[in-house]
């Protein structure tokens, strides 16, 4: 979130606990609120009545006055405020109630810290998510290549749809994921799940929970992922490492809306949002029987393709620019000038790691205070030349295969394989003359005007 956004916003910051509290207050300063601190309802009461905040967090279990009521009387002093509720112990029915409250979020302990980033600026920005009004590092949608990007968003955010983000690793999926979640009038939650992350047994009591006596060691029943995102969005990321049992399982919820926990005998009604994100080329899984075929067709109701940095060139200042006083900001450091030569080299550089790399290379610069040794790292990798991703699966091919067209043209592909050839060699080149563009066409042996063209036409031309 941008400072001069929330910079005139009040959290009120409602917990009993005191290292909460004070975890919260410092997040909250950090991204520029006002904080309030309440250890109970009644002094959170209090306080609002003085001081009207503009967002609130409130925890569930609270001494006294409890979180339900605090949420009612908050409400009661200034309608419309918006309460996200926070609980590592609330049950469905303790969401639910909260919902019907009028809480605008419910997030369990422990939480992503992105995931409360997301649900303060969703409950102080509503439905809209205009530049202005964005969700957490939104910064990375602003470029000339992202209009698409944002045009879906805007398309497919205030729907049930279900959304599959493609894109390389570190393009910024998860920030199209939250700013869908942000422009959704679902009261819900937004819950994440790394379907790589855990084994396949653990996996699936994860996503679908468990009774008690369920195996060793349930002593008691647990909720899943996808109970605690009812009425909400479900995020599952990297979908393609999902086990074949489990995307059986996930199957059913798609299609029902139903499960049943780990040694349940009953099935669960559920109505959450599902958006997944891969980085595979889900086409060639299908066609090597490695994901299901009607899986993914269930997933594929609308692609999203997010594309890599070095196709996105525009965005490496505002980028750059951003992370730099982000990562200032919170290691308390100064904020460095970066010289013409490293913006150069950062410009210059193919980004095989995306906007992620950009980042931890910028943290990285802050945290040591000089540029030299990011200098000689970046050269030494643009000697080595480009080490890039391939296609995650946008060309016409896999679109026919994909289903999203019933015609395929053989002139088409061909001129697809021999553009995606051209580009490899153009930026190989520009990479081994470090970006001299008369040199680089004596190379190719074509003019300075066919490069700069070509350059252009493959979207290369951000140094030009």
């Amino acid at each position: 979130m941008d400072q001069q956004m929330s910079g005139t916003h009040r959290l009120l910051i409602v917990d009993d606990d005191p290292g909460s509290r004070d975890w919260l207050a410092a997040f909250g300063d950090r991204l520029g609120y006002e904080i309030l601190l309440a250890g109970s309802g009644e002094e959170a009461l209090v306080l609002a009545a003085e001081v009207a905040p503009d967002v609130v967090t409130l925890d569930v279990l609270l001494p006294g006055l409890g979180g339900i009521e605090t949420l009612k009387a908050l409400h009661e002093l200034h309608p419309g405020l918006p309460v996200i509720m926070l609980s590592g112990h609330g049950p469905t029915r303790t969401i639910v109630e909260s919902v019907r409250q009028g809480a605008a979020d419910f997030l369990r302990k422990p939480f992503d810290p992105a995931e409360l980033e997301a649900s303060l600026e969703k409950a102080l920005n509503g439905a809209h998510c205009e530049v202005a009004g964005r969700p957490p590092r939104a910064i990375a949608l602003t470029g000339e290549k992202m209009r698409p990007i944002c045009d879906a968003i805007r398309n497919v955010a205030d729907t049930d749809i279900t959304v599959l983000v493609r894109g390389e690793s570190g393009t910024g999926k998860e920030v199209v994921t939250q700013m869908i979640y942000a422009r959704s009038s679902r009261p819900g939650p937004f819950v994440k799940v790394n379907c790589a992350a855990l084994p396949a047994e653990l996996l699936e009591s994860e996503l679908f929970g468990y009774e008690k006596g369920a195996f060793t060691g349930a002593v008691q029943r647990k909720l899943g992922k996808f109970e605690m995102a009812n009425g909400g969005t479900i995020f599952l990321d990297e979908i393609s490492e999902l086990h074949p049992n489990l995307q059986a399982k996930l199957l059913q919820v798609l299609q029902d809306g139903q499960f049943s926990r780990l040694g349940g005998e009953s099935d669960v009604q559920v109505d959450a949002r599902v958006i997944a994100a891969t980085n595979r080329d889900l086409e060639k899984l299908v066609r090597e029987r490695r994901f299901r075929e009607d899986l993914f067709y269930r997933l594929n109701v609308v692609t999203v393709r997010v594309p890599p940095l070095r196709q996105r060139r525009d965005e490496i200042p505002v980028l750059t620019d951003h992370f730099v006083k982000r990562y200032a900001e919170e290691y308390g450091k100064d904020t460095p000038e970066l010289t013409p030569e490293l913006r150069e080299a950062l410009a210059s550089y193919f980004w095989p790691g995306n906007v992620r790399e950009l980042e931890n290379l910028v943290k990285r610069l802050v945290v040591l205070g000089s540029e030299q040794p990011l200098l000689r790292d970046l050269e030494m990798r643009m000697a080595q030349g480009p080490e890039i991703p391939g296609d995650d699966g946008s060309s016409e091919l896999d679109r026919f295969l994909a289903g999203e067209t019933d015609q395929v043209s053989l002139k088409q592909i061909a001129r697809e394989a021999s553009q995606s050839a051209e580009r490899r060699l153009i930026e190989k080149v520009l990479h081994h003359t470090r970006w001299n563009r008369r040199e680089a066409a004596k190379i190719l042996q074509i003019s300075y005007k066919a490069l700069l063209y070509k350059m252009k036409d493959a979207g290369l031309a951000g140094r030009a």
